[in-house]
């Protein structure tokens, strides 16, 4: 697989595999977990139990910020490898930019994973532009995608642009504000134009953008059809732009 699906799977706070596994019979492919959540065996039990090729479904896990040294990220991807029961990711994050965070040290760790055929994408998530540029220097190969938090509440345009400017993926974390899509009225409005719900509308929201794809977490079958099938949903120009101009600014996972 090169490309990633507009809808993929976060699974921070999934403690049984039978979601992933659900997930996976439900047609996600893009599985997203780190060393922080503490469920990455979760996740690779779950994938085993969908007997899904591995070559057919990307996984992605990220290293903390206390594992971002270059010896400590080498070691702190093996044990991820052996707590998913895999012999590579396909996606690997600096999960945020502190703590032990070093960009050359660090990419350098990573780089050295890839090369070693344990990864095959870097990527990085919670990088401001700065950041992204300064990353940029220390990496031969280009960033893969850079996963943020992004919702009608928080809309980091900056990354966006960044990432379409640079053509890579913009991944979108908490893209139903953490559960407060319904108290958000301009979405409200624009869901019950639709007869449909808010969460759907985020989400139809952020795909319909140029590089963003989104990672809402769900464990019941009927949320995780519900979360896929809002990609299919076509916002007017006005509405989208509606939810652009929401000028609250509320980030629910600052540093």
């Amino acid at each position: 697989m090169d490309t990633l699906d507009s809808v993929g799977l976060g699974t921070m706070g999934i403690s049984d595999p039978e979601s992933i596994t659900l997930a996976i019979e439900a047609g996600y492919r893009h599985l997203d977990t780190a060393q922080v959540y503490d469920n990455e065996s979760v996740v690779g039990e779950g994938i085993r139990w969908a007997e899904i090729d591995r070559e057919d479904v990307f996984v992605a896990t990220k290293v903390w910020i206390d594992q971002l040294g270059y010896d400590s990220v080498v070691q702190s991807v093996t044990d991820s490898l052996e707590r998913l029961g895999m012999d590579s990711v396909d996606l690997l994050y600096v999960h945020r930019p502190r703590g032990e965070y070093d960009p050359e040290g660090t990419l350098e760790g990573f780089e050295e994973l890839v090369d070693r055929g344990s990864v095959h994408h870097i990527r990085v998530s919670n990088f401001e532009v700065p950041q992204l540029k300064e990353a940029r220097q220390h990496l031969q190969a280009p960033i893969f995608a850079n996963q943020v938090e992004y919702h009608p509440l928080f809309q980091p345009t900056d990354a966006l642009a960044d990432a379409q400017a640079n053509d890579y993926t913009l991944v979108a974390y908490s893209p139903l504000a953490n559960g407060r899509a319904g108290d958000i009225s301009e979405v409200v409005d624009i869901a019950r134009t639709h007869d449909t719900t808010p969460e759907a509308v985020c989400i139809a929201w952020l795909t319909a953008k140029d590089n963003v794809v989104v990672i809402p977490k769900a464990s019941s079958k009927a949320h995780l059809m519900a979360n896929r099938d809002a990609a299919e949903l076509q916002l007017s120009t006005n509405e989208r732009t509606r939810i652009d101009d929401i000028e609250r600014e509320t980030e629910l996972f600052p540093e």
